[in-house]
């Protein structure tokens, strides 16, 4: 009979220490450098097309 309390209590305390898992996750830098160059030359090329070609639209 002892050995039978004794064979519980030992497994129900096995059962309470189970393991914990834990996961960090270090967040994640995107560094973009946005030019707005493009723009700037893209509407200079369109303005020379247009004074170039005035009846082109």
């Amino acid at each position: 009979m002892k050995k039978m309390l004794f064979a519980s209590v030992a497994l129900t305390m096995l059962g309470a220490c189970t393991p914990t898992i834990r996961v960090e996750v270090a967040p994640i830098n995107i560094y973009a450098k946005l030019d707005a160059d493009v723009r700037v030359r893209l509407d200079k090329e369109v303005q020379n097309a247009i004074a170039k070609n005035p009846d082109l639209f």
